[in-house]
C-alpha cells in the first residue's frame, strides 16, 4: 500500500441541470477552478448513463462488462478527481443508480446525462501529491504519487 496524508482544501457546492452532462461539468469545473484532487459525492437523478459493472472475467488486464440505461433512474455515488501526468483531471465516480426495483452499480463512464437535477459536493484535497498514472499491466489510470 501506498499513502500520503493530505489536507482539506475548498469546499465546492454544486447544482447540475436537467440535461447537464455530469462527468463533462465536473471535469469543467476541476479545471476552472484549479482542483488537483478531491472527493466528491452526488445525489439526484440520471436520464441516460454508461457504466461499467464489472469485469468479463477476474483477469488483467480486464475485460470491462458495459451496461447503459435511458429510463430515469435515481442515483446516488461517490467519487474522485486527480490529475494525470498530462494535468488533465480524470474523475472515477461510482454509483448505485435505481428505478423501482431495480437497480445498477458500478463505474460510471462517457455519457452521464442529468434528469432535472443532481447535487455534488466537492472538497479538494491538497498537499498528498496525489496523481493518476497510466498502469501499463491494467491499462487504467491508477492513482500515484509524486516524489
Amino acid at each position: 500500500m501506498k499513502y500520503r496524508r493530505g489536507e482539506l482544501g475548498r469546499i465546492f457546492i454544486a447544482r447540475l441541470e436537467h440535461e447537464d452532462n455530469l462527468l463533462d461539468e465536473l471535469e469543467q469545473l476541476a479545471k476552472e477552478e484549479k482542483i488537483e484532487a478531491a472527493i466528491f459525492y452526488v445525489i439526484g437523478a440520471l436520464k441516460e448513463a454508461s457504466l461499467v459493472v464489472g469485469p468479463k472475467e477476474c483477469a488483467v488486464p480486464p475485460t470491462p462488462v458495459w451496461r447503459k440505461f435511458d429510463d430515469c433512474r435515481e442515483i446516488i455515488g461517490v467519487g474522485t478527481l486527480f490529475r494525470d501526468e498530462q494535468g488533465q483531471p480524470v474523475l472515477h465516480l461510482h454509483g448505485t443508480m435505481g428505478r423501482g426495483d431495480a437497480a445498477l452499480t458500478g463505474c460510471i463512464r462517457d455519457k452521464s446525462e442529468v434528469y432535472l437535477v443532481a447535487e455534488v459536493i466537492i472538497l479538494e484535497l491538497t498537499g498528498a501529491g496525489a496523481v493518476k498514472e497510466l498502469d501499463p499491466v491494467s491499462g487504467l489510470k491508477k492513482l500515484d504519487f509524486l516524489g
